[in-house]
């Protein structure tokens, strides 16, 4: 297969005008963003379980560069929830993030948190729908939160 291949870049017109480009030729990445822990935070909520103490649900918050995750158990998967957190353990623990990234979900995305979110500051970014991964370090999270229950 190796030859083949080989074999046809060979005999191509195209490929032999286009030549190698070396390292030196490309062009050079940048940084599309400079951040510090506790900078960035993606949450998300989880559930619902089978309730335990009236909670339902788990809503998870993670740091993108240090990977530190904090959970709280909910009774609810509603905005008022999420302004707990931020303002219970976000805020005072780990300060005011430049970036918060969630899914789309009305518990994110409601004039409660972004009234919030603007006051102090912080961005809101909200990943694509039916792609998780764009949320990639909470669903981590999510799953090794899953493993242990």
């Amino acid at each position: 297969m190796f030859r083949d291949a080989q074999r046809f870049i060979s005999r191509c017109d195209a490929c032999q005008r286009q030549g190698n480009i070396s390292k030196r030729n490309e062009m050079p990445q940048t940084f599309i963003l400079e951040v510090e822990v506790f900078d960035v935070w993606g949450i998300d909520f989880m559930g619902p379980f089978p309730s335990s103490y009236g909670n339902e649900y788990i809503l998870v918050a993670v740091d993108y560069v240090s990977k530190w995750v904090e959970a709280l158990a909910s009774p609810t998967n509603d905005a008022r929830m999420v302004v707990k957190m931020f303002k219970s353990i976000i805020f005072p623990r780990f300060g005011v993030p430049r970036i918060v990234i969630s899914d789309g979900g009305s518990h994110f995305i409601n004039k409660v948190f972004a009234n919030l979110l603007r006051k102090n500051g912080v961005k809101h970014k909200v990943s694509t729908p039916y792609h998780p991964q764009t949320n990639g370090q909470v669903e981590i999270s999510n799953r090794e939160i899953k493993n242990i229950l």
